[in-house]
């Protein structure tokens, strides 16, 4: 049974490098530090699919090719019963946390009205799986969370591109992010949960 990880996103060069995309870009740059085959459509799971071993473990990372409220049917494609599902880890953007901060939660947690997770809890009939939050909120000078609110300006803001003034901290929070999925599947979900958890 291979580990899954599913980067969220949205599909197409219009959402490229966009706020909501932070889980994709995560789950691309893993892949890429890792050596793992490139990215190819895989029709099924309507995702691109890249695969290979990580620390000698089968690994499959998914970028679902439908947008996120669909994530679900390739979760569904690619985690085929309850217990495969304890090997899948859902990374994703989370407008809860100002950007820089990345939060893991262990089996069984909530959606927290993320419609990506909503759609593959649907899908696979279980919240026992991983997922891996990133932030992509701002915050005030001493590092508290500034949300947007209003349904409008959270579209917009979650739709939109990272500032250029915001590249360091990306660049910096994608990286952790991946050293925390790669620790996922070589060393389990507690030394995953410390690194990602770990300011």
């Amino acid at each position: 049974m291979a580990y899954v990880i599913l980067g969220l996103g949205n599909p197409g060069a219009e959402y490229a490098k966009t706020r909501h995309n932070a889980g994709r870009m995560v789950a691309e740059l893993l892949a890429k530090e890792e050596g793992l085959s490139p990215f190819t459509l895989k029709k099924t799971a309507q995702a691109l699919v890249s695969d290979g071993t990580l620390d000698g473990e089968k690994t499959v990372i998914a970028l679902p090719e439908v947008f996120m409220n669909h994530s679900g049917k390739t979760a569904l494609a690619l985690v085929k019963s309850k217990a495969a599902a304890k090997k899948l880890l859902v990374i994703r953007d989370d407008l809860d946390l100002p950007l820089g901060v990345i939060k893991m939660t262990g089996y069984g947690r909530g959606a927290g009205g993320h419609k990506g997770i909503e759609s593959i809890m649907r899908a696979l009939k279980t919240k026992d799986f991983a997922q891996m939050k990133i932030g992509i909120s701002g915050s005030t000078p001493k590092g508290k969370l500034k949300k947007v609110s209003g349904e409008e300006k959270v579209i917009s803001h979650v739709i939109g591109k990272f500032k250029p003034a915001e590249e360091a901290v990306l660049k910096k929070t994608l990286k952790k992010a991946s050293e925390a999925a790669r620790l996922f599947v070589s060393d389990g979900i507690e030394k995953a949960m410390l690194v990602a958890n770990t300011k």
